[in-house]
């Protein structure tokens, strides 16, 4: 039976927080989690940090603590794992208080999936499957914002932690049994890295569906207005489609126009076409006069495209099967689709770790054939 105290501790003084963050750093590795609120703004709202001991939960007012840089060292601290599970957005609210990006970090959803667990395993399914212990999921969508918080809401926030340090324990014997401590690293790593260098601006057009469709003036000005909206959002700290909806930056880098009266369409009108529609003119003639147009972007797969997909995939899966691993963490839909698409074939970005180790070699000998046989008809 597993000895841990899951009453939640109240932390809301400075003084008791470095105390407890000299003591956390005596420790090998600590379980950490964040509570925020995003649904109005574009960066995440800090409300709480839970930090689990394997003993005790401690909730971290840091809404009421005025000194957090002891909190900052610990995480900052290389001597200390941090136990986190699926953490993009807890990396993303850390950063955003602290100014700090935990390292190194132990993702244990991650871990699972390494482990034969599954792919996308949730907090309280881990909890289940490695402890057979049923965890409440009544306060998901809590107002953590709120002081007080509400008994229920601590005993939620506080369980998040409570068992992170014994899955850990057991996801780590296994990894180490299985030789793949070294990937769940590297990933985990790479989760950091993304976490301090985000997109850039001038990349987001890229996301935007149907985007391939543009090209030259169009695309140029699709980039220049995708980019516009990312940095207006962050400089207002509000959502992208509050600012401007994704369609109406499509719509109007199809259409370019080049007076008020042209732009008005569902997401643009009234207060927002008043506020926003000279700039977006602006913005829109400026692409046009550039003559670095960015390249077209992928169009949708071929029919004979598709056909090689599916061979990929066969090839993923049976690797996926032999190592008893879930076909979505070796390799994604996309990262499978660009290696179709390319004009010269080659393991680039995630596929050049472990992932190419294990099955970069089936990949491009899968996709050599296929283009063999795709050319000879």
């Amino acid at each position: 039976m597993l000895n841990v105290d899951t009453t939640p501790r109240w932390v809301d003084s400075s003084e008791e927080l470095a105390e407890l963050c000299h003591k956390w750093r005596q420790q090998k590795a600590i379980a950490l989690d964040t509570e925020f609120m995003r649904s109005r703004t574009f960066y995440p709202q800090p409300a709480l940090v839970q930090v689990g001991d394997g003993q005790h939960s401690y909730l971290i007012d840091n809404l009421a603590i005025e000194n957090l840089e002891p909190l900052r060292a610990l995480l900052l601290d290389t001597g200390v794992t941090k136990i986190m599970h699926s953490c993009s957005e807890d990396l993303e609210t850390l950063d955003r208080l602290l100014d700090a990006i935990p390292e190194p970090i132990f993702d244990t959803q991650i871990a699972a999936a390494l482990s034969g667990l599954g792919a996308g395993l949730g907090y309280a399914a881990a909890v289940k499957t490695l402890l057979n212990i049923e965890l409440p999921k009544s306060e998901t969508r809590s107002d953590w914002l709120q002081r007080p918080l509400s008994e229920a809401q601590k005993n939620y926030a506080a369980l998040d932690v409570a068992w992170l340090p014994h899955i850990y324990a057991l996801l780590l014997k296994r990894l180490r049994e299985m030789d793949r401590l070294e990937w769940l690293q590297e990933d985990c790593a790479q989760l950091i890295a993304a976490a301090r260098n985000p997109q850039p601006p001038e990349l987001y057009y890229q996301k935007v569906k149907g985007a391939w469709r543009l090209r030259g003036k169009q695309l140029a000005a699709l980039q220049d207005l995708c980019a516009w909206r990312e940095r207006e959002a962050r400089l207002r700290d509000m959502p992208r489609n509050h600012l401007l909806k994704e369609a109406v930056c499509l719509n109007l880098a199809q259409q370019l126009p080049d007076h008020p009266a042209a732009m008005a369409q569902p997401g643009l009108e009234g207060r927002t076409l008043r506020e926003y529609g000279a700039t977006l003119l602006d913005i829109i003639a400026r692409a046009c006069e550039r003559t670095d147009a960015p390249p077209a972007l992928p169009q949708p797969l071929s029919r004979r495209q598709g056909e090689i997909l599916k061979e990929l995939r066969r090839s993923v899966n049976d690797v996926a099967e032999r190592e008893g691993l879930p076909p979505e963490i070796l390799v994604r839909k996309k990262e499978l689709e660009s290696l179709v698409q390319a004009e010269s074939p080659g393991l680039e970005g995630r596929l050049c770790g472990w992932r190419g180790e294990l099955i970069g070699g089936v990949l491009l000998q899968t996709l050599g054939v296929s283009l063999e046989e795709s050319e000879s008809k």
